[in-house]
């Protein structure tokens, strides 16, 4: 008795241009997803952290990336602020380096 049986190729030939599209569309739907669900929320994030910090002025309470709360005494120019960390204790601070404003202060004075 033969309990082997040859095994003969079910399709030989060459894959067609419609099952290499099938196969790659997989990979499209998890690129479409990562996309929705981790960059585009990254990109907000940073959209919002930057118009925050673009409008940061004197008188608001920031805190630091460090994680120290810190009061605007002065925009030094559009990288840096002067925060006062403490009474009388005044620091430049890179603009890119505050995490959050907490309150606002007061309105320019033109």
């Amino acid at each position: 008795m033969n309990f082997i049986t040859p095994a003969y190729a079910q399709a030989v030939g060459a894959a067609g241009p419609t099952e290499f599209v099938m196969q790659l569309v997989p990979f499209a739907v998890i690129l479409v997803i990562m996309y929705f669900m981790i960059m585009r929320p990254q990109q907000k994030r940073a959209k919002a952290h930057q118009e925050m910090i673009t409008n940061v002025r004197r008188g608001d309470t920031v805190v630091t990336a460090g994680g120290l709360i810190a009061k605007v005494s002065r925009t030094v120019d559009d990288a840096e602020v002067e925060v006062e960390i403490a009474q009388g204790v005044k620091v430049r601070l890179l603009r890119a380096m505050i995490s959050e404003v907490r309150s606002k202060g007061e309105p320019v004075k033109d």
